[in-house]
């Protein structure tokens, strides 16, 4: 299982599809999910744009992504350091 990190309180079914490589496109992921090909923690889901939270497991294609929360988030690109004008 890999997990899959967000900076935001949660991320779309569709979405996660896309950005981790599991679909191609958007089009593609909406087609995988309207034919049940995708399961959330354990249930098939046919919510394309169902709001996944850290925590949450996709399965899809035999692979595995876990949600979790960037553990960065939030941070200062670089603390510490400011600018004067």
């Amino acid at each position: 299982m890999k997990d899959f990190p967000i900076h935001t309180p949660y991320i779309q079914l569709n979405q996660l599809l896309k950005a981790s490589r599991l679909a191609e496109s958007g089009g593609q992921a909406r087609l995988f999910i309207d034919d049940g090909e995708v399961k959330v923690n354990g249930q098939i889901e046919h919510r394309v744009r169902a709001k996944l939270y850290p925590g949450t497991i996709v399965e899809f294609l035999g692979q595995k992504v876990k949600v979790v929360a960037d553990e960065n988030a939030g941070e200062e690109e670089n603390p510490g350091t400011e600018t004067s004008e």
